[in-house]
């Protein structure tokens, strides 16, 4: 097999349009009694600047400690979570579109491992965003409990 070199460091990005207003998108991201309808189950409080959070999965039995770096109403929030000997940073945008709708992006980096720790991690990450972002959309344009989360890795 080839070598293969990373010339610069890995990135995980999501995103997805969701037909609802930005203040909506906004607070289904940082309002736990919101974002717990969709992706983690449990939150210690809201996404706040300084706020230092434990988030839930209990169908899993996992937990993340979270760190709220920077908070910009209804445009962008910046958190870091994971292992705090190594945590990675978050940034969730949330853009305005003229139709009244979001685009929403999620963006990971700070990876740190062999290269092909780096992919599976970036792969995992991709794909939990996306379907998060997915569970997001059906719960704001259609008032559904997709589950989607709670699926993602049956047992």
């Amino acid at each position: 097999m080839q070598r293969l070199e990373l010339t610069q460091a890995p990135a995980a990005y999501a995103c997805m349009i969701v037909r609802r207003p930005v203040a909506e998108a906004f607070r289904a991201f940082a309002d736990p009694a919101v974002t717990s309808r969709f992706w983690y189950s449990k939150s210690s409080g809201p996404m706040v600047a300084g706020a230092e959070l434990r988030w839930e999965w209990e169908t899993y039995g996992a937990s993340a400690d979270v760190k709220v770096l920077d908070v910009d109403p209804d445009r962008s929030i910046r958190f870091e979570w994971g292992n705090y000997e190594q945590p990675t940073t978050v940034e969730v945008k949330f853009a305005p579109r003229e139709t009244g709708s979001t685009f929403v992006e999620v963006t990971e980096t700070g990876f740190q491992g062999t290269g092909d720790e780096l992919i599976q991690w970036v792969n995992d990450t991709v794909g939990g965003f996306s379907t998060m972002l997915c569970a997001m959309k059906a719960l704001l344009e259609h008032d559904l409990e997709l589950g989607a989360v709670t699926d993602h890795h049956p047992s």
